[in-house]
């Protein structure tokens, strides 16, 4: 019965609610976020480095410039140790010989 005497008696109506502050810190916080993420994502994608096809004008062994400026990772690392590996395997068996 209180109820129905709240709701017939009510002034209010659906339009007049309104997000606020909580809204706002919630929508606020989101861009934040989203800021953040995006500065993020561009630093990992900067770390990957054009594809080795992509690459034009290299020196004469095949690394550009901006390469050589960072370390190796993941694949390309495992690539160049593998390569390091078998130079030196085959340098000790000229050497035997």
């Amino acid at each position: 019965m209180t109820f129905a005497y709240l709701a017939a008696n009510s002034t209010s109506t659906i339009n007049d609610v309104e997000p606020g502050l909580l809204g706002f810190l919630v929508v606020a916080a989101l861009g934040l976020a989203l800021v953040f993420l995006l500065r993020s994502m561009n630093k990992q994608f900067r770390k990957i480095g054009p594809k080795p096809e992509d690459l034009e004008g290299t020196d004469a062994d095949g690394v550009s410039e901006a390469a050589s400026q960072r370390p190796l990772r993941g694949l390309a690392a495992h690539r160049a140790a593998m390569a390091a590996a078998e130079a030196e395997a085959e340098r000790k068996d000229a050497e035997r010989d």
